[in-house]
């Protein structure tokens, strides 16, 4: 009974302070690739598992109903622009046409101010009128219309100024609008060959040519990984990573390659237990249906050399990490560990 006693008490201790995971596993990183534009595909020149680099093709959508669309936009654009000048050239027209009646006017005015001052001269002196009270009323009458002519030549200089001047950064409006079409045109037509985002590979390669590629509803064509380093994560119980520190060693047996212990390092422990997350939903928290406590997770560097072994994106592995308390059980959890790697050289499929 001692005996179970101290072994029990040994495992408790050992767990607690050099604890141990068999739910590790090497993760990375993929996107799903959805077209920005609908269309056939007519070319796919990307192999599978083929090394790619950031902006080679992986396949194209028929482009030309977007080149047409850019053709409609360039020549609405040509158009729109050539308004524009003509717009300038009215305003022009129309400025001149104002000053020309200004002058008219100045004219009138000064006709009717030599009759009227040339009668009133000859009243003052009682000589005979030199003008008739009918030419004068004529040429007031001249004056008065003239003021009317020039009124309306600058309401229609404004407005064909107002015209010329609807601008934005100066540039008219309405050709700003095209401009800003035409580009979105030309973004639509360069989304028809779609490229690999960074380095990486596509696998599980199904798309062919003559498939319907659409953006919505969002339907991935292929899968992209990304060539990125990737990442081995241990999930613990809670309660095992109380004395873990970022820095200290660990272990690491993969299941894919027996009989070898990789020396790491825990590089983070994650703060959060994914059970515990909260997002805005249309429904109230439930609760019951957080079912099971979680796990809580930690980064682990392998600092040993793996390039000799094969370790496909997603391998599982088992994790042993070692606190500064009670070390001399480490020794206890490394036996342990090798022992549970040596298992791996038995397998059975099917036999």
């Amino acid at each position: 009974l001692g005996g179970l006693i101290m072994m029990f008490m040994i495992l408790l201790i050992m767990n607690y302070n050099h604890p141990f995971t068999k739910e590790a596993r090497i993760y990375f990183y993929t996107t799903p690739i959805v077209p920005a534009v609908r269309g056939p595909v007519i070319e796919v020149p990307v192999q599978a598992n083929k090394p790619l680099k950031k902006g080679d093709v992986m396949f194209r959508i028929d482009p030309r109903p977007y080149e047409y669309a850019l053709q409609q936009k360039r020549a609405a654009l040509a158009e729109a622009e050539q308004a524009a000048k003509q717009l300038a050239a009215a305003a022009e027209g129309a400025q001149a046409k104002a000053n020309e009646e200004s002058a008219a006017r100045d004219r009138a005015r000064q006709s009717f101010e030599r009759y009227q001052s040339g009668n009133d001269a000859a009243r003052a002196a009682g000589r005979p009128l030199p003008y008739a009270e009918l030419q004068v009323e004529n040429q007031r009458g001249l004056y008065l219309a003239s003021e009317a002519s020039l009124a309306n030549a600058q309401a229609v200089a404004a407005q064909a100024r107002l015209a010329a001047d609807s601008n934005l950064e100066g540039v008219n409006t309405t050709v700003a609008r095209l401009q800003a079409e035409v580009q979105q045109a030309q973004y639509d037509l360069d989304q028809t060959t779609v490229r690999a985002p960074t380095d990486g590979y596509v696998t599980q390669l199904f798309l062919r040519p003559g498939m319907m590629a659409v953006p919505l509803p969002l339907r991935p064509v292929m899968v992209f990984v990304h060539a990125e380093e990737q990442g081995l994560v241990a999930a613990f119980q809670q309660n095992a990573l109380q004395r873990i520190n970022v820095g200290d060693p660990a272990e690491v047996a993969f299941d894919a390659v027996p009989g070898r212990v990789f020396q790491a390092k825990v590089s983070s422990v994650i703060d959060v237990v994914s059970q515990g997350q909260l997002q805005p939903t249309g429904e109230l928290l439930n609760p019951e249906s957080r079912t099971g406590a979680g796990r809580a997770l930690a980064n682990i560097r392998i600092t040993d050399d793996m390039s000799a072994y094969h370790l496909p994106g997603g391998a599982v592995a088992q994790v042993a990490l070692y606190s500064d308390h009670w070390h001399e059980l480490a020794l206890l959890r490394k036996i342990l560990l090798r022992m549970k790697s040596w298992q791996n050289y038995i397998f059975l499929e099917g036999h």
